[in-house]
């Protein structure tokens, strides 16, 4: 049964609602990177593995159970207004804008859905444990030569409350752009 790892910090209100829409077949492993709001057990709760994950990063916690496809990275498409903010859309395209230019990745999204073999990636050896971690991944995936490709995913507004870490705000969508320019830069 493949595994679908869920990086998480204080995502009580959305957890029930993503995993009673997990597809059949998959497992889901929410990797719990020091939430306070009950996360892990209402992950637990709802079938997934739970697993601790530090020091605090998207990247340390997308790391710790490293999931199982060369690479397919999930192209987000909102669902409603609100769903995407124009902030996090920005960013992300001027970031694989710059990806697809430097490295020929050809990738519109470098957004959190993405799927690779377990083994594989590991040998990546990949260390950014900031919001570095999704580019670094793509750039050393291509640099040894994966098949790196997209599938459209619908993506929904978050639950009443809930924010990304990352583009949620101003301030964490800057500090994404700021790591993963410092990736590119490597």
């Amino acid at each position: 049964m493949p595994d679908v790892v869920l990086p998480c910090l204080n995502e009580a209100a959305a957890l029930p609602w993503v995993l009673s829409r997990m597809p059949a077949g998959y497992h889901p492993i929410v990797a719990d990177n020091g939430s306070s709001d009950g996360s892990a057990a209402i992950a637990a709760a709802h079938g997934a593995t739970v697993v601790t994950a530090a020091p605090r990063g998207f990247g340390a916690a997308a790391l710790r159970p490293a999931c199982a496809a060369d690479m397919l990275l999930g192209r987000r498409r909102p669902t409603a207004p609100g769903a995407w903010p124009l902030h996090g859309r920005a960013g992300n395209a001027v970031v694989a804008w710059r990806l697809r230019r430097a490295a020929g990745v050809p990738v519109y999204d470098l957004g959190p859905m993405r799927a690779a073999r377990r083994e594989a990636l590991l040998a990546l050896d990949l260390t950014d444990r900031r919001f570095g971690y999704p580019l670094e991944m793509v750039v050393r995936a291509a640099a040894a030569g994966w098949r790196i490709g997209e599938v459209d995913v619908d993506y929904a507004p978050r639950t009443a409350g809930g924010r990304s870490k990352v583009t949620g705000t101003v301030a964490g969508t800057l500090r994404a752009v700021r790591d993963m320019s410092r990736v590119l830069a490597r």
